[in-house]
């Protein structure tokens, strides 16, 4: 039996995408880069909007809007995954590795086979999911406030008035857990 997915169409999704063998390829600018680029035309054959992000060095939690009559986030994924690796592989010249399962499917051995994904319920779930991403680093001891991390919507939201620089500090008595 295959894996079965959820598959609301429409729906507002939590993701978590992992690194093969949690190595810290998402601390290089050039994965950074070709992750940016393979989510940017993605998005332009299967639109999907982005409600929050955060990368961490190996692995990454987003949120997705899919339009209505759309549940395909499993498509988007997978070519996301292949684009990063394929450019990573290719354009910057790293040698990924990659088991004999891994070169059968043709895998870049950049990102773990399969990702987490939890559909959003309602407006709380989505608010637990939204501090859950912008206090990942502090919880993974990345940095001391959710405002030192760089790649994370956070900064998005201090602009629009959502969340303020203070949010998110270590120590805090929030409960961001998992």
């Amino acid at each position: 039996m295959g894996l079965r997915r959820d598959a609301a169409s429409g729906g507002t999704y939590f993701f978590t995408v992992v690194t093969c063998d949690r190595i810290p390829y998402l601390k290089q600018a050039s994965a950074l880069a070709a992750l940016r680029t393979a989510v940017a035309e993605v998005r332009e054959t299967w639109p999907f909007t982005s409600i929050a992000w955060v990368i961490l060095p190996d692995h990454l939690h987003t949120i997705w809007r899919l339009p209505d009559g759309d549940a395909d986030h499993s498509r988007r994924w997978g070519e996301i995954k292949r684009r990063t690796g394929r450019s990573v592989r290719t354009a910057h010249g790293w040698a990924l590795p990659a088991n004999a399962s891994a070169r059968r499917r043709h895998e870049s051995g950049l990102w773990q086979r399969r990702y987490w994904d939890h559909r959003i319920r309602d407006d709380e779930d989505l608010s637990r999911h939204l501090d859950y991403i912008h206090f990942n680093p502090v919880k993974h001891g990345l940095v001391q406030r959710a405002a030192d991390w760089p790649h994370s919507s956070f900064h998005s939201f201090v602009e629009r008035g959502w969340l303020t620089t203070d949010w998110g500090v270590s120590g805090s008595t929030g409960e961001f857990g998992e």
